[in-house]
């Protein structure tokens, strides 16, 4: 089993490896199992990510949900070494870089505690441990209460063995493009 440092830079190496249309195609799929999966389950806050590093693409996804009247919201880092804020966001808003780059609302008005999250992987284990980044921020956020709904986004073959930390948080469940793989 790999550190998770080393794990973490192969699997991101996997992933800006896949091909874009093959990316376009499994996104459409992923996006069409989140919209499935919110059709059977009540969610009028969704916290959402803005895609970045290869990350599975989810836009025309989230202007369906923003069409359909869910109410959507971008993570923000307002302190280094505490929970997510989530800063409410329709898709055509204007995005600002924050001091990490990454797309944050331009206003940054309104923040929400969404019901559930979509939550970017890495990677991800048969447990719905997560690996991510290495910040830290997601598990902070899933640590508050009332702990958000959490949903895994990730590419079936970013599937990794490794052992959680203490501190990890298992998501609720990973959605992919993979037909019944719902972790």
């Amino acid at each position: 089993m790999q550190d998770k440092a080393n794990l973490r830079s192969t699997l991101l190496a996997h992933r800006q490896a896949i091909p874009a249309e093959v990316r376009a195609e499994w996104d459409a799929v992923i996006g069409a199992r989140v919209l499935a999966w919110l059709a059977t389950h009540s969610v009028q806050t969704l916290g959402i990510y803005w895609p970045m590093r290869g990350e599975p693409d989810l836009r025309e996804t989230y202007r369906e949900l923003a069409r359909s009247g869910v109410q959507l919201a971008l993570p923000m880092v307002e302190v280094r070494d505490a929970p997510l804020r989530f800063a409410a966001w329709t898709p055509d808003e204007p995005l600002v870089k924050d001091a990490l780059g990454v797309l944050v609302p331009a206003d940054g008005r309104h923040v929400i505690k969404p019901e559930a999250l979509l939550i970017p992987c890495v990677g991800f284990n048969s447990n719905n441990f997560r690996l991510g980044y290495g910040g830290g921020f997601y598990d902070r956020t899933l640590a508050s209460h009332p702990r958000p709904f959490a949903i895994g986004i990730a590419y079936a073959s970013l599937f990794a063995d490794f052992e959680a930390a203490p501190h990890d948080i298992p998501l609720n469940l990973v959605i992919t493009e993979q037909a019944g793989a719902a972790y």
